[in-house]
């Protein structure tokens, strides 16, 4: 890889991480998770979209969606290199449902081809959280005919191979969503809306789009769900009574209620994509944990997590594409404060809060879980034997006889355990706590002549 400056004048600084973006970006990404960004203009005081796109590669952030098909911002996507969620509007679902399919052959035209490849178009958003209102179905009976006629002129046009139709859902859309072995959607939307979207989804190959926001749950649940259970934070878990598997994050608890609902209906086939999550930094008084140390802690321990790899413990190798809500601090939308404060940069691109968007050396380098010697061999015995019964630890090399049987310890032994878990978790926020009798270490653990591996 050859990085050079046309111009003589800049620094060595800006220079270096030119090179160190550039060099991220071609970095093979197979086996983590995506993180993209929702890039909403309901402001009167954004850069421009050239600038914009400007910002969005000198962050590393290579996935942009949108909630409509600007023109200018289209055009100032060419040949960046991002991919792109398009959307049609809510309000356009009625005229791109019409029998004839006129409208939706002219919006493809005129927003996808007249754009792609040069613009890396890869899906459409029809419409947005459509089913919000429990008492207003009219838009719901338009959904599947528009993503169909969409889907048709897609097909007139070849480009069923690069970009999907997929549309995001709110989370109110289940019925039941905890625990998350309970995940189910509305009945009202069962056979009218959700087995056509998910048959037309599979026989397309596309995915579910979903917007999550534990913020909410953690609100209006404050007294019951732990802070750090909602930020990714270090916490003992929760575990479901209904499938057995402990919960280190609100997150992927509400990932897996959506893939328990889509479960119930014998969809497991399909994938899910986050489209919409994030934390606010600012809010009303009645908002309960809008501030900026929580929305830092909440993207940036969620990004760590999706770009280490793995999936949710009900489907652990389904990697995850997520988009954080939102690019921009919006001023003009309308609702409570933290409506206009979900933005990780301020209009004048200076960032919020300091998160990175790409792999850094931790968590995702090198690190073991080891087990705390002074909480007493009690705590220890207890933390191992969950690591090694219901954890699902490889605790075959500590049985005597084997590889790692010497010392005959309990700290060792519960250490060779507690990172067999966290390594088979890869390593994600949460699996080295063992109700605080372990810790995260980032030199090789030596127990006699055991070497602790460092991934399965």
């Amino acid at each position: 890889m050859l990085c050079f400056s046309q111009n003589q004048n800049q620094s060595m600084e800006r220079l270096a991480f030119s090179c160190l973006v550039l060099f991220i970006s071609l970095l093979p990404v197979a086996d983590a998770g995506s993180i993209g960004v929702n890039y909403g203009r309901i402001a009167n005081n954004l850069p421009s979209a050239s600038k914009v796109v400007s910002l969005l590669k000198s962050q590393g952030l290579n996935r942009v969606k949108l909630f409509d098909s600007d023109p200018a911002v289209l055009k100032a996507l060419s040949g960046s290199g991002i991919k792109v969620t398009v959307g049609l509007p809510n309000e356009l679902l009625f005229a791109a449902a019409a029998g004839n399919k006129s409208f939706a052959s002219t919006w493809v035209q005129k927003n996808v081809a007249a754009y792609h490849p040069s613009t890396q178009i890869e899906a459409i958003a029809v419409g947005n959280e459509v089913f919000v209102d429990p008492h207003n179905t009219t838009r719901s009976r338009y959904l599947i005919p528009a993503m169909k006629n969409l889907h048709d002129a897609l097909v007139k046009n070849n480009f069923t191979n690069d970009i999907k139709i997929s549309s995001p859902i709110a989370f109110t859309a289940l019925q039941n969503s905890y625990p998350s072995s309970a995940g189910s959607f509305r009945p009202d939307l069962v056979e009218p809306v959700f087995k056509p979207l998910l048959d037309f989804l599979r026989q397309t190959g596309s995915y579910l789009m979903v917007n999550a926001y534990p913020f909410f749950a953690y609100g209006s649940n404050s007294h019951d769900i732990p802070l750090d259970y909602a930020l990714f934070r270090e916490n003992p878990g929760v575990v479901d009574a209904g499938n057995g598997l402990r919960y280190f994050s609100l997150f992927d608890a509400q990932i897996d209620a959506v893939f328990a609902a889509m479960s119930a209906l014998k969809y497991d086939d399909i994938k899910v994509v986050v489209t919409e999550t994030g934390w606010p930094s600012k809010g009303d008084e009645n908002e309960v944990g809008a501030s900026i140390p929580n929305a830092a802690s909440y993207n940036g321990n969620l990004v760590r997590r999706i770009l280490s790899g793995g999936g949710t413990p009900l489907r652990p190798k389904a990697d995850l594409t997520v988009y954080l809500f939102a690019l921009f601090n919006e001023n003009k939308k309308n609702g409570s404060t933290s409506e206009r404060n979900y933005g990780l940069f301020y209009p004048t691109e200076d960032k919020v809060y300091d998160i990175p968007f790409y792999p850094t050396n931790t968590p995702s380098g090198n690190t073991w879980c080891v087990a705390k010697g002074d909480v007493g061999k009690e705590k220890l015995q207890s933390a191992l034997e969950y690591a090694c019964g219901e954890g699902g630890a490889d605790c075959h090399p500590i049985q005597p006889g084997a590889t790692c049987y010497n010392p005959n310890t309990v700290e060792a032994h519960a250490s060779f355990a507690f990172n067999s878990f966290y390594q088979k978790k890869n390593r994600g926020m949460g699996t080295c706590y063992f109700g605080g009798a372990a810790y995260v270490v980032s030199q090789p653990p030596r127990y006699g002549s055991c070497e602790f591996p460092t991934g399965y």
